[in-house]
């Protein structure tokens, strides 16, 4: 049973950094996006 909750807490880190990853990476989408709409630079 202990050797279920710690391998379930080891693989539970990669799903969360994926998550918070693809969050990052739609936020900077939809800014670039509004940007190039806007006509102005993203930097």
């Amino acid at each position: 049973m202990e050797t279920m909750l710690l391998t379930t807490y080891v693989l539970m880190w990669p799903a969360l950094v994926l998550i918070v990853f693809g969050v990052l990476v739609r936020g900077f989408i939809s800014d670039w996006q509004k940007a190039r709409d806007e006509g102005r630079d993203m930097i």
